[in-house]
């Protein structure tokens, strides 16, 4: 018999950097779901982005975590959750046209019947730490991750190369993304990690999970503080969670912009 397999514990932190005046990071922490968006946009209009894509997102918490809700119907919920951000997104700036261009990241984890989905836009960024060995399980949607994929560039290149921030997906309001919802089998001990690029421009993916082996919100605030000894260029948002049989006690938390 299968056990059923829940987020045991968490931890998390978002700060403004060292060069920012405002943090237009969110995220969102719950008992099932966890997010995090990167906003961007003059004007306010990142923080009011990745704001309105967190609070959607968590509006949408109490019929995802209904125990009668068939497993498919879950899914399908969470994944057009995008197109409900991205209406949300437009509503705004058709009412305040100083916020029109106005765009967010979002990627989050969604544990439920012990299959982890993950719902990813942009290039904030997912990971599972398995024992000692760390897995990507996103996929940048940017023009340098284009650029490795066909082999024009390696991986070093793209640490300074000068369009390394500039998006080919986002959540902006224009109804034209299209995100697949992922899905992997999650496994007691897993660390699930869910991170803004103000966290990977400058700390690599091995100090991630070399980070990870300690108690989890240490693991998370030596990564933030991390990034600020490494000059913390832009906003940092860090989520971790850690899977067991017993659900961990978690208030539903929003971080960031979100609050």
């Amino acid at each position: 018999m299968n056990r059923t397999l829940h987020f045991a514990s968490f931890a998390w932190r978002s700060e403004l950097g060292l060069h920012r005046d405002g943090n237009e990071d969110s995220g969102l922490v719950s008992q099932n779901l966890i997010a995090v968006a990167d906003g961007m946009g003059g004007y306010a209009g990142g923080e009011v982005a990745s704001r309105t894509a967190i609070k959607t997102l968590a509006d949408l918490l109490p019929v995802l975590s209904n125990p009668e809700l068939d497993p498919q119907s879950r899914d399908d919920i969470f994944r057009t959750s995008i197109a409900e951000i991205d209406t949300a997104i437009r509503k705004i700036a058709d009412e305040k046209p100083e916020l029109d261009g106005m765009g967010t990241t979002l990627t989050s984890f969604m544990l439920f019947d012990n299959q982890l989905n993950l719902l990813h836009v942009g290039d904030s960024r997912a990971y599972r730490i398995r024992g000692k060995t760390i897995t990507r399980l996103s996929h940048d949607h940017t023009v340098v991750q284009e650029l490795i994929d066909q082999g024009r560039i390696t991986q070093d290149e793209a640490s300074d190369h000068p369009q390394r921030s500039f998006l080919t997906q986002a959540l902006m309001g224009k109804s034209n993304v299209d995100a697949p919802l992922l899905s992997f089998p999650a496994e007691v001990g897993d660390i699930y990690l869910l991170c803004s690029d103000g966290l990977t421009v400058v700390v690599d993916e091995g100090k991630i999970a070399a980070a990870l082996q300690e108690d989890l919100q240490a693991a998370v605030n030596s990564l933030v503080d991390l990034t600020c000894k490494k000059d913390a260029p832009d906003n940092v948002t860090v989520i971790a969670v850690r899977v067991g049989d017993t659900p961990g006690a978690v208030a539903t938390t929003l971080i960031g912009a979100a609050q």
